[in-house]
């Protein structure tokens, strides 16, 4: 038994739901490359373009003619989170459109997996996303995406003169937005936990009834103001890499969290037999 599994296990989490690969009937969603309208006229005017191409050679959900497994196993990864923000389970929860995804420790996938999660919901005909780098200490979304900002968080945080439609940026993916990390400042981790980040998140979860907000925090291990943004968020999404998360800092990592947040787990470079072969994948557990 992994690592994972044992934890899962432990934890009460044990009923898995595989993923399944793409049938060759399933509709093909496209990737727009042009502007989406938003009310937002400032964030409209300013624009990123996200280099696909880049992106799908190393395995992101990037370009939806393409057929890979990952593609369908974000699919249903989406799919639970989707309906626990708009479908009968949001009514229960607290900001049910934010989404906080982590991990316990450092490079186990989480912003991997924020990146992948904010591309297939952007596949959705009726929702929109906005991908926020709150990992302001070790941020990686812009150097995943191949990207660069001027401004980001740290520098709406800590400003009187800096506005949210200075920070959100459109992309040449339609119904995706972004928000960088932002310049270092000394200050960063408990800008995350300020009263004008909460009235952000607050903002963020009431004014675009169609949208899902995907944070991507730091660790919950060693960084306190994680545990505040999670309280702020409906859901999170702890990412665990196979073989290397460890039961006792998984343990600890989710105690922190707050007991009424719809929790899931990716596994994270998951080696799974199909066809008497071995894939490389990922793997979604409700809890």
């Amino acid at each position: 038994m992994s690592t994972i599994e044992k934890a899962l296990d432990k934890l009460g989490q044990a009923n898995s739901t595989p993923t399944e690969t793409a049938s060759a009937d399933l509709p093909v969603p496209t990737i727009a490359r042009s502007v989406t309208e938003s009310v937002d006229q400032k964030a409209s005017n300013q624009f990123i373009d996200i280099d696909l191409e880049s992106l799908s050679k190393r395995n992101f959900v990037a370009k939806a003619t393409e057929r890979k497994l990952i593609y369908e196993e974000y699919r249903v990864i989406k799919r639970k989170l989707i309906n626990n923000a708009f479908g009968p389970l949001s009514s229960t929860l607290r900001n049910p459109n934010l989404i906080l995804v982590s991990s316990s420790r450092p490079g186990e996938g989480k912003t991997f997996t924020s990146v992948n999660l904010a591309l297939s919901i952007a596949l959705e005909q009726d929702k929109t996303v906005l991908l926020v780098d709150a990992d302001v200490l070790r941020p990686n979304v812009s150097r995943t995406l191949e990207i660069s900002v001027p401004r980001g968080l740290t520098d709406y945080l800590s400003s009187d003169t800096v506005d949210v439609s200075d920070i959100m940026y459109s992309t040449n993916v339609e119904r995706l937005k972004l928000i960088a990390a932002g310049k270092p400042h000394h200050l960063s981790t408990e800008l995350l936990a300020s009263d004008k980040m909460a009235a952000l998140v607050n903002e963020f979860a009431s004014r675009y009834p169609d949208r899902i907000v995907i944070f991507d925090a730091p660790p919950l291990l060693g960084v306190n103001e994680t545990s505040v943004l999670a309280g702020m968020c409906g859901q999170a999404v702890i990412v665990l890499e196979e073989n290397k998360t460890k039961l006792n800092e998984l343990e600890k990592a989710i105690s922190m969290l707050p007991p009424d947040l719809a929790t899931g787990f990716v596994i994270n470079k998951a080696h799974y037999s199909r066809d008497k072969g071995y894939g490389y994948g990922y793997g979604y557990y409700a809890e």
